[in-house]
């Protein structure tokens, strides 16, 4: 089952099981999901790795907003856009920690073969799309500067 279905069919359970929350965050899901479906240029396709870029996109936008929510001490709505973020990520793949970060970024600096800082933008390429959907890319960015800058 693609991650598409998957979604339609969590829908139906939510509603189900009387989830507003959920039910709203997983309407959401597919709302996006529609419209990619159907967007200019698109062909009425949606594979799970075009999915999964939308759900990490909404992710990071609902939880830059609870932060701002945090900040301006509205604490019952971080709360509720952090519950979202919740269910935004059981359909997300596991994220890298940072062991597992700083282990494929030196096996990518090896094989790019960069020997300082100037390489920066040779090793973001390759880690970029190596690591796309495993962590964020602000991450990835602040681990590339920090083991090129101790070479």
């Amino acid at each position: 089952m693609n991650l598409f279905d998957q979604i339609s069919e969590d829908i139906k359970k939510a509603m189900l099981a009387r989830n507003h929350a959920e039910t709203e965050a997983l309407r959401g899901i597919k709302k996006e999901f529609l419209e990619a479906k159907t967007a200019k240029g698109g062909n009425g396709e949606l594979t799970d790795e075009m999915a999964v870029k939308i759900i990490q996109k909404m992710s990071k936008q609902v939880k830059d907003a609870a932060t701002i929510f945090k900040e301006q001490n509205r604490l019952d709505l971080a709360d509720e856009y952090l519950a979202q973020v919740a269910i935004y990520e059981r359909y997300l793949p596991a994220q890298m920690t940072d062991a597992e970060l700083e282990i494929a970024v030196r096996a990518i600096i090896a094989q790019v073969g960069a020997t300082s800082l100037q390489d920066l933008g040779k090793v973001m390429g390759v880690a970029s799309k190596q690591l796309a959907g495993k962590t964020e890319g602000r991450l990835i960015s602040e681990k590339v500067k920090q083991l090129l800058g101790s070479l």
